[in-house]
């Protein structure tokens, strides 16, 4: 009998001596970085597109819809570059030059609506748009931060065409979540750009 006590004595023993030395390991307990939903994103590819009545030409993806503006305030030539599978949109409006405001006051209102960011943004870059061949300059603006637009442009000849694109997402302010898609659809504008023709 106290063999079979030994033997139990032994065997629990064990036990707890191998809970302590596991017990006495110091877990890691600090919090892990938020983890986002993979996004798969489409091959890139391009149609031009041809807008009736509008003085102006470019390449959109072909993942994208081009519609009508239909905000009340809206002009003929303003259209919408939606991208469904995103949930993102480019606002476009195009401006006579003369018309309806001065150059350097459509170029002064691209800027206000640039800096109307400034509150929740970490940084504003611009970047000059130069394509002297095709008649196309302007500025391009890159803004950082959980801003409700993070990439707005303009492109002009300078005397008689005003062309300006922002770009929206119809979710909360969330650059983290959004990173991927935002460099993705950034490209595209700049494709956008890239193609740009006046009529």
């Amino acid at each position: 009998m106290s063999n079979n006590r030994w033997i139990v004595n032994v065997v629990f023993g064990g036990i707890v001596c191998a809970a302590l030395l596991f017990s006495c390991r110091q877990a890691d307990y600090s919090p892990k970085p938020r983890g986002y939903h993979r996004i798969l994103l489409p091959k890139k590819s391009y149609r031009e597109t041809m807008l009736t009545g509008c003085p102006f030409v470019f390449a959109i993806p072909t993942y994208s819809v081009m519609l009508d503006d239909k905000n009340r305030n809206a002009q003929p030539c303003w259209k919408n570059l939606d991208f469904p599978q995103f949930n993102a949109r480019l606002h476009i409006s195009y401006f006579p030059v003369g018309k309806t405001a001065s150059f350097g006051q459509l170029t002064e209102d691209a800027r206000t609506f640039v800096y109307k960011h400034t509150a929740k943004a970490t940084g504003i870059d611009q970047k000059q748009i130069d394509r002297p061949e095709a008649r196309v300059y302007g500025l391009e603006y890159t803004i950082s931060g959980n801003t409700a637009s993070n990439y707005q442009f303009y492109v002009s000849d300078s005397t008689d065409h005003y062309l300006r694109g922002a770009l929206y997402f119809n979710e909360k302010p969330n650059l983290d979540s959004i990173q991927p898609v935002l460099e993705f659809i950034e490209d595209d504008i700049r494709h956008l750009i890239r193609t740009f023709r006046w009529k």
